[in-house]
C-alpha cells in the first residue's frame, strides 16, 4: 500500500518549511493568508490528509484575506451601490474570512490615487481599484507587484502588462452599442455629441473609439462633434449640454460615456421635448431610471455589479493563493441594456 505523504512532503510541495506547516496545522502561531492558501493548494494537489482540515468547518480551516478596494466619486449613487455590493460579496465568500478595506479617492489625480494604492500595501493582501491609466499609477502597481501584492483594474483598465487582471465591460462594445441605439433613434441627419470623463480613462477612450467607428460605418449622415471632457460632473455636463443645444439645433443624439449624466438629463428637460434628442447614459440609478420612464433617456448600458464583485473577489483569492500568478488578462462581463419598457 502506498504511503500517504507526510508533513515534509507537504512542506516541499508548498515551498515552505516544515516548521511553517507545523505551526499552521497545530495552531501554534498565526500564519499569513498567502502561506495558508499555498499549503492548502499543495495538500489538495498531493492528496495530503491536511486538506480536509484546511477546508473543513473548524476555526483553523478559515483563511483570512484582506481585500483592498479603491473607488472614486464617493458621492455618486453608482459607486455607493458598488461599495455595498463589495461588502455583501466579501461577507458571503465560502471558506474565507474576508476583511474588506474599502476606500474612496477624493479626485482622479494620478498622484493621489497612486499614493492611496501604495498606502494599502501593508494593510491588504490583494487590491482592486478604479483609476486612470497614467505612468504614476503604473509605477505604484509595479511597486506593489514587487512586494507580492497583486492589483486588479476595475471598469477602466490601467497598468496593462503589470496589473494582475482587468474586470469590467468590453468598453469598445459599449461605445458601439451606444452608437447603434442612437443610429436607430436619431431623426434624420445632424450632429451627435459624446462626453468622456477625462483624457486618461482608458475605458472612455475605447468607448469613444467604438462609438465613432460605428457611426462612421453605419450613419455617415450623423456628424460626431468634438469630444467633450466633463470630468464626470453634473454641473459641467449641464452647462456644456445647454451650450451644445443652443449652437446645434440639429443635435440628434448624445452619449455620456462616464459620469455626469444627471446634467445632460436636466439640460434636455429644460430645452427639448422627450425623444427630440436620443440620449444614452451609463448605469441604472434612481435618476436614470426615472429619465428612462419619462422618455428623456433612450437607453442605459449598465455593469452587473453583483457579478463584477464576485468575479474580481474570486480572482483576488486566486492571486493570494498563487502568489500573484493569476494570468487573468481581461475578464469581460455581459453588458446590461435597459430601455423604458424593461425597467
Amino acid at each position: 500500500m502506498a504511503r500517504r505523504p507526510g508533513m515534509a512532503a507537504l512542506a516541499a510541495a508548498a515551498g515552505v518549511s516544515v516548521a511553517t506547516v507545523d505551526r499552521l496545522l497545530n495552531g501554534r502561531e498565526a500564519v499569513a493568508a498567502a502561506t495558508r492558501a499555498a499549503v492548502l493548494e499543495a495538500a489538495l494537489r498531493i492528496g495530503h490528509p491536511a486538506a480536509a482540515r484546511l477546508v473543513g468547518d473548524g476555526p483553523r480551516a478559515v483563511t483570512t484575506i484582506r481585500f483592498g478596494v479603491l473607488l472614486h466619486k464617493q458621492g455618486q449613487e453608482f459607486y455607493q451601490n458598488m461599495a455595498r455590493e463589495f461588502r455583501a460579496a466579501v461577507a458571503q465568500l465560502p471558506g474565507v474570512k474576508g476583511q474588506l478595506v474599502l476606500e474612496f479617492a477624493a479626485s482622479q489625480s494620478p498622484n493621489e490615487v497612486a499614493g492611496l494604492i501604495r498606502g494599502m500595501a501593508g494593510r491588504c493582501d490583494v487590491i482592486a481599484a478604479t483609476a486612470v491609466n497614467h505612468p504614476e499609477i503604473t509605477a505604484a502597481v509595479e511597486d506593489l507587484k514587487a512586494e507580492g501584492v497583486a492589483v486588479f483594474s476595475l471598469l477602466s483598465d490601467f497598468a496593462q502588462g503589470v496589473r494582475a487582471g482587468y474586470v469590467g465591460l468590453n468598453n469598445l462594445k459599449v461605445g458601439r452599442t451606444a452608437a447603434w441605439m442612437i443610429s436607430l433613434s436619431a431623426k434624420g441627419a445632424g450632429k451627435v455629441a459624446i462626453f468622456v470623463g477625462g483624457a486618461r480613462w482608458h475605458g472612455h477612450d475605447l468607448r469613444e473609439t467604438g462609438f465613432r467607428a460605428y457611426l462612421r460605418e453605419e450613419r455617415p449622415d450623423l456628424e460626431v462633434l468634438e469630444t467633450v471632457v466633463n470630468l464626470e460632473t453634473r454641473q459641467l455636463t449641464y452647462e456644456t449640454t445647454l451650450n451644445l443645444l443652443s449652437r446645434h439645433p440639429d443635435l440628434r443624439g448624445m452619449f455620456v460615456a462616464g459620469g455626469g449624466m444627471e446634467g445632460a438629463i436636466a439640460a434636455l428637460q429644460q430645452s427639448r421635448r422627450p425623444g427630440d434628442v436620443a440620449l444614452v447614459v451609463n448605469e441604472v440609478t434612481a435618476e436614470s431610471r426615472a429619465a428612462l420612464a419619462q422618455g428623456w433617456v433612450t437607453m442605459v448600458d449598465a455593469t452587473p455589479l453583483p457579478d463584477l464583485c464576485r468575479e474580481v473577489l474570486a480572482l483576488m483569492q486566486r492571486a493570494v493563493r498563487d502568489r500573484g500568478n493569476v494570468g487573468a488578462g481581461q475578464v469581460f462581463l455581459p453588458m446590461q441594456l435597459h430601455v423604458a419598457e424593461s425597467i
